[in-house]
């Protein structure tokens, strides 16, 4: 009895440790996103797989034109896929006649699809801590992947 207790109790730390790899590094290294919705065409689509990378977040290298997958600033339980147009310091021109200067620790998201998609054009200056990763390459469907700039 007791050899295949031991043998139990070894699958189970064994299950364990490598549960506790794989969360570490879906959360701290990089993990899979499946877009959905129109936003980001004609650069993403629906069902597209994109490949990310959580160190640039963490280390404030956010740039200009990097892909990011952040949590909604409207509805916390979302993640949304935009570009960054916009740093902390710059002016946006909103409308026809007003601007929005991004306070520190904001930026400006904008979907590439700009008569469809729902983003700081909206609901304003996005808080850098929302961000979750950065797209770094599209990996699905494999006919059309390649390296996200």
């Amino acid at each position: 009895m007791r050899p295949v207790l031991r043998k139990i109790i070894g699958s189970v730390a064994d299950i364990v440790k490598y549960a506790c790899i794989v969360h570490c590094t879906l959360e701290y290294v990089g993990d899979f996103v499946i877009c959905s919705g129109p936003s980001m065409e004609p650069t993403l689509h629906t069902n597209d797989v994109l490949l990310t990378e959580h160190f640039t977040p963490r280390l404030r290298d956010i740039k200009r034109g990097d892909i990011l997958i952040v949590k909604c600033p409207t509805e916390c339980e979302q993640l949304i896929c935009k570009r960054v147009t916009a740093l902390p310091g710059d002016k946006v021109q909103v409308g026809y006649q007003s601007s929005v200067v991004i306070p520190m620790g904001h930026m400006w998201l904008e979907g590439d699809n700009y008569f469809n998609s729902l983003d700081s054009r909206s609901y304003g200056p996005v808080p850098q801590g929302l961000v979750r990763g950065r797209a770094l390459m599209k990996v699905w469907p494999f006919s059309s992947a390649y390296v996200l700039k």
